[in-house]
């Protein structure tokens, strides 16, 4: 990639880095200890087949087109910079950004499972954010489901012919939402409440996500819209390649 496009790549990704830097990195994913053993071992398990998927799919990057590679990476650490911006939240957990859909929009769901889980691996050792017994569930929450909604929503807006940006920013902005609805769920499955059950934390759980989740998540969405603007304007063989979809202008 010519050193043009790759200054390109780097302006795009410069408010997300910004925002990174300004914010405090005391929060973390669901933490440590704060899920039960069998529940990590059976959302670990869930991720298993995603993981492999995601290596067939990455494998067949490679062979059919290394130069993409690049964008594999830089999705990849866009990912990794905007999970690093963490709001305190509910006990165990925090809100963030994923940054998880703009690589499923360029590659689809699979691939991001492999790039979430080697990103929170990195995270709950070097940044103590998150932890090892709960990198199952935070990959399956993170890297799996918001990913493929956001995989989802993108598909079905470029099949209603929905406006490009708007597209982006509806499957990334919905994806960062969705991956904290599946983290509610498996909090709540590891702490129901005593009067109300399991859907009754559910609900306390997404109620106090909202409040910080939601605001983050527009901003996801607008950030990979500025990002994808990028990529069209310095990166447009390359997005050919992988056989980018896109919407109406």
């Amino acid at each position: 990639m010519p050193n043009s496009k790759k200054r390109g790549l780097f302006l795009s990704l410069i408010p997300a880095l910004i925002l990174c830097f300004v914010t405090s990195a005391s929060a973390m994913h669901i933490m440590e200890g704060y899920l039960p053993m069998g529940h990590c071992i059976v959302w670990g398990a869930l991720c298993l087949p995603f993981l492999y998927l995601g290596i067939r799919k990455i494998q067949q990057i490679v062979s059919e087109n290394r130069k993409t590679l690049i964008i594999l990476a830089m999705a990849g650490a866009y990912a990794f910079v905007l999970s690093a911006l963490k709001i305190p939240s509910v006990t165990g957990s925090s809100s963030h950004a994923t940054g998880t859909g703009l690589g499923a929009i360029l590659f689809g769901p699979a691939p991001m499972a492999v790039l979430g889980i080697i990103i929170l691996l990195f995270q709950a050792i070097l940044l103590a954010h998150g932890g090892l017994t709960t990198l199952g569930a935070n990959t399956f929450s993170m890297a799996i489901a918001g990913p493929l909604l956001a995989w989802g929503i993108y598909r079905l807006c470029i099949k209603l012919n929905v406006k490009q940006h708007i597209a982006v920013f509806l499957s990334c902005c919905l994806g960062d939402l969705f991956t904290y609805c599946v983290t509610s769920v498996q909090l709540a499955l590891a702490h129901p409440s005593a009067t109300s059950g399991v859907m009754g934390s559910v609900a306390e759980f997404m109620s106090i996500f909202a409040l910080t989740q939601i605001p983050l998540a527009v901003i996801e969405g607008l950030l990979t819209v500025v990002v994808i603007m990028g990529l069209e304007s310095c990166a447009d063989a390359e997005l050919s390649a992988l056989g980018y979809e896109r919407g109406r202008a």
